[in-house]
């Protein structure tokens, strides 16, 4: 069972990249089930609209998860209640419309449960997310109620992140960290048998500031008159993302292998 998650797709450049790819990435390596971050999609770098969650499930993915900027295209709000492979974080602010997690069949026919949780560190007010996690161990469990579990951990710092990961070991298929941007160099299968990744990175141009406009940010930061507000790289985008190959009997990962399509990044070492 080939498992593929790939980080937040960022802009414009992002989606060019995603609807051209991801269709060759998944013949290619004969992936059975895909999960994409989309809460940067939108036009200015942030946000998901409708059109373009559709234009990623006819690329090939499964699921599209999210992040801090879910609504920041407000027409989320209102689609996100009827498209159940789109997923918020679970531990957003009781009473938020749509779903932190859901169990969906793969193309081989395995029930594939994918949970979107969001750090609480130096991230949108939210509900504690190892609170809500313990709570979807107790619900979820592997081999029971999903033969395969995927985290997508959205969050701002290492610490929360591995500190998931340790929660879930054993307990997940795999734990992959997305919201920094750039890909971290740590992917392991953890001692009870979890895959896990501190960040995947970004799907979007690398020649920039986490994926936006790197001139204009630079005069952000010196606090220049011209700068304006952030708005994405628009360069040929890098697809960066993990792919997982689990056991079907133990539902746990059996080899970790980092995706990198791009030149930017394929040309790092």
């Amino acid at each position: 069972m080939n498992i593929l998650l790939l980080g937040d797709i960022m802009g414009p450049s992002g989606r060019k990249a995603i609807i051209e790819e991801l269709p060759k990435i998944i013949k290619k390596k004969k992936i059975d089930f895909t999960i994409v971050n989309g809460e940067n999609a939108g036009d200015l770098g942030v946000g998901i609209t409708k059109k373009i969650f559709h234009d990623f499930l006819n690329a090939g993915a499964d699921v599209v998860t999210t992040g801090n900027h879910v609504w920041d295209e407000k027409e989320a709000i209102e689609f996100i209640t009827k498209e159940t492979r789109l997923l918020r974080p679970q531990n957003l602010i009781k009473g938020s419309p749509g779903n932190g997690y859901g169990i969906f069949n793969s193309k081989n026919k395995k029930k594939v449960a994918v949970i979107n949780l969001m750090g609480n560190v130096f991230m949108k007010k939210s509900e504690d997310v190892f609170i809500e996690a313990k709570k979807f161990i107790q619900t979820v469990q592997l081999k029971k109620e999903a033969d395969f579990i995927v985290v997508d951990m959205h969050g701002e710092i290492t610490s929360e992140k591995m500190a998931m990961g340790y929660l879930f070991d054993g307990k997940a298929t795999m734990v992959v960290g997305t919201h920094t941007h750039v890909p971290t160099s740590d992917h392991v299968i953890m001692e009870k048998g979890t895959a896990y990744q501190t960040d995947v990175g970004m799907c979007g141009d690398y020649r920039s500031v986490i994926g936006m406009n790197r001139d204009n940010s630079l005069k952000r930061f010196f606090k220049d008159s011209s700068a304006k507000k952030h708005y994405p790289a628009l360069g040929e985008a890098t697809i960066a993302g993990l792919m997982v190959t689990a056991d079907t009997k133990t539902g746990l990962a059996k080899k970790v292998e980092p995706i990198i399509v791009g030149k930017y990044l394929e040309n790092r070492i």
